[in-house]
């Protein structure tokens, strides 16, 4: 692909400065209606060493908003950053709707300087490919718009600019060791970039080669690149917006059918067999031992830098405090954090939703547990229409791709319902009621939910069903018996983390 592309390409200077001043209006006014319209939009900049990435970002910022665009350079991971999943320090970038983030190198660096540099094992590859996939198309499919641009020079061109940094004191520092062993194998690295277009060029964030060699015909091009991008995008949401009120108004002449025959029957939580229990003696013995067993591969996991995630859901009044308690009870509190999770607030609706979980996910060596978590998508929002039926279909798709992104950089992975059925959650409400000390825990809306049982048993169902996992699997706790629940999760996670434990070994 790359050979075929005429690297002669030049134009006039005048002519460029026509273009992109033309131009420069028009993005001016198109980042403004994008803030109106909370369209995000990601620009990418990548390339060969010394094609200019830098020279053509400064004059691309030029015609916006300082106020609305943040710049990142993406240079080789911290050691903060080395702790976490490799699209971690991406996903807490992503801008809020209707802001700019721009990209001096990105995620991409994965699969080509890093892989050049052999700081990635090869076989990491293929993954990197799949998981650089599903980042895309989670935010495209949430409204991002991404603009992937390329600059490109040729062996020789990129030789001579190397040298003439070099025979500057002012600019030497800019030529690495490493970029010149990229030139000196640019065949080599060529392929790499090539493998990279073949799994990365799609249809939601597709790539733009900009024949780089004559920097004023670059700077035209990549402006009316981003700009035709967005003129697209804003004529896409406008067609998007028009159909959305066109389904809602016909959503709401119709009465739609909610016969049995809708609802999912026999599903995982009939099978769960809620007389199970445990007496507090039983109970008192296990807590001690599983909690000091704990303890110890705690120990293990953080020298062994094993992330862990531990998700809580289940009904109202079922017990995820009270299991939480006696799992972080005999945990090092430096090495976990427990992230209770609310309504999304302001901020975090400007976001995709994923954003604020990826926020809190663990480094390597410590725990993360949720106290409710990313599935509210397909539950609580779904039910109470916070979100659009695409909106959570889509969502059990891109739950399992983060959580398999996760699970292939070494985290493992626990997702937990804690199970009672309705008359052990009125029993307990009301127990709540009857007492000062508790009645905080309870709250209208609590009652308000248990009218929507069925509602909730069947999403549930089909959560479980479609994003249970090999790798994230979801287990059902019986719940009617605390004693029981309780020591259920300690023996989960247990074992869970001595076969993680003895897989690195």
């Amino acid at each position: 692909m790359l050979e075929k592309i005429d690297l002669s390409k030049s134009m006039k200077s005048q002519k460029a400065k026509e273009i992109y001043e033309e131009q420069s209006k028009k993005l001016s006014a198109l980042q403004r209606e994008c803030k109106q319209a909370k369209i995000p939009v990601m620009i990418v900049f990548e390339g060969l060493g010394a094609a200019g990435k830098g020279t053509q970002i400064n004059k691309l910022i030029q015609a916006l908003d300082p106020r609305g665009f943040h710049v990142f350079s993406i240079g080789k991971e911290t050691e903060e950053e080395k702790m976490h999943p490799f699209l971690w320090r991406f996903w807490i970038k992503t801008p809020e709707k209707g802001r700019i983030a721009i990209f001096d190198r990105s995620w991409y660096r994965r699969v080509l300087s890093d892989r050049f540099d052999k700081l990635v094992k090869e076989e990491e590859i293929p993954n990197a490919f799949s998981d650089i996939q599903f980042f895309e198309k989670q935010l495209t499919d949430d409204g991002m718009v991404i603009i992937k641009l390329f600059l490109y020079i040729s062996k020789k061109e990129q030789k001579k600019r190397f040298h003439s940094l070099l025979d500057s004191k002012e600019t030497a520092w800019r030529v690495t060791k490493d970029d010149l062993k990229r030139n000196e194998d640019y065949e080599e690295y060529l392929e790499m970039n090539e493998e990279m277009f073949k799994n990365t060029d799609t249809e939601n964030a597709p790539w733009t080669i900009i024949e780089a060699t004559d920097k004023d015909y670059a700077y035209a091009k990549i402006m009316t690149t981003v700009v035709n991008r967005l003129e697209e995008a804003l004529e896409r949401h406008k067609n998007i917006t028009e159909l959305e009120e066109k389904i809602k108004e016909n959503l709401e002449s119709v009465q739609k059918d909610r016969t049995e025959e809708n609802y999912f029957k026999a599903g995982a939580l009939s099978k769960a067999d809620l007389t199970k229990s445990l007496d507090q003696k039983d109970y008192k013995e296990e807590l001690e031992r599983l909690q000091k067993r704990l303890k110890l591969l705690h120990n293990s996991i953080y020298r062994m830098r094993i992330p862990v995630v531990l998700a809580f859901e289940g009904w109202d009044a079922a017990g995820k405090g009270g299991a939480i308690k006696r799992l972080t009870s005999s945990l090092d509190p430096r090495g976990y954090a427990v992230y209770p999770t609310a309504s999304p607030n302001d901020i975090e609706k400007m976001h995709h939703y994923l954003w604020r979980f990826w926020n809190n996910m663990p480094k390597a060596g410590h725990i993360s547990i949720f106290d409710r978590t990313w599935y509210g998508r397909v539950m609580v929002e779904r039910i109470e229409g916070f979100c659009t039926e695409a909106e959570w279909k889509r969502a059990y798709q891109e739950i399992n791709e983060m959580e398999e992104h996760l699970a292939n950089s070494g985290a493992a992975i626990l997702k937990f319902w804690m199970h009672i059925d309705k008359e052990e959650q009125k029993r307990r409400f009301q127990e709540r009621m009857d007492n000062p000390e508790k009645q905080w825990k309870i709250t209208e809306e609590d009652w308000r939910n248990r009218e929507k049982w069925d509602l909730y048993e069947e999403a549930v169902d089909e959560m479980l069903i479609r994003t249970s996992t090999a790798y994230a699997p979801w287990v059902i706790v019986e719940g009617n018996s605390k004693y029981y629940a309780r020591v259920k999760v300690l023996k989960t996670v247990v074992k869970a983390l001595e076969e993680a434990i003895n897989l690195r070994k």
